[in-house]
């Protein structure tokens, strides 16, 4: 697909980093499987990523952990 941001490109398969916020609960989750613009470096993830990340980083944030830097499982 031709990146939304830039419109310079065609994405490219690839990884991104995410990082998730909530009051005093801080995650980055690395290695997320994405479509990546090589010219702008905007990310885009498919609706099977997008759900697994958002269950992984629920179940992380239910645990009470607070500070987390893990990669994409």
């Amino acid at each position: 697909m031709i990146c939304l941001v830039c419109r310079e490109a065609q994405t490219i398969s690839g990884v991104t980093s995410i990082h998730f916020e909530r009051d005093e609960f801080k995650a980055l989750i690395r290695e997320i499987p994405a479509q990546v613009c090589p010219v702008c470096g905007e990310s885009y993830l498919n609706e099977v990523v997008t759900a697994g990340l958002l269950e992984q980083v629920g179940k992380m944030f239910a645990e009470g952990e607070l500070d987390i830097v893990q990669a994409y499982t």
